[in-house]
């Protein structure tokens, strides 16, 4: 979901910019770096979203408010997608 959700997107949205829409979107993968800070990197059974520091929910705010200046909103749709695709498998690991 985290290239595909993206693509669908820029598709829709950014069609005469589809690959460089798309491109920064996929970009915002930047804020899985905040794993790297935690012991251990990867834990399967770890929901990120409240975790990390780039995933929490203050930052999720941050990234909500970038869609409102048209010169950020590619980024801050690109970082949503990542927080909601994060969220998507955290419902599903919870729920499933």
């Amino acid at each position: 979901m985290h290239f595909i959700l993206p693509a669908i997107v820029a598709f829709f949205f950014y069609k005469s910019n589809f690959k460089i829409a798309w491109l920064i979107m996929v970009l915002a993968f930047v804020i899985d770096l905040d794993h790297l800070f935690t012991t251990p990197i990867f834990d399967s059974n770890r929901c990120s979203i409240g975790f990390h520091f780039l995933h929490s929910y203050i930052a999720i705010e941050f990234y909500a408010l970038l869609i409102l200046p048209k010169k950020t909103r590619i980024i801050g749709v690109g970082l949503i997608i990542h927080i909601l695709t994060d969220a998507t498998d955290c419902f599903l690991m919870n729920y499933l």
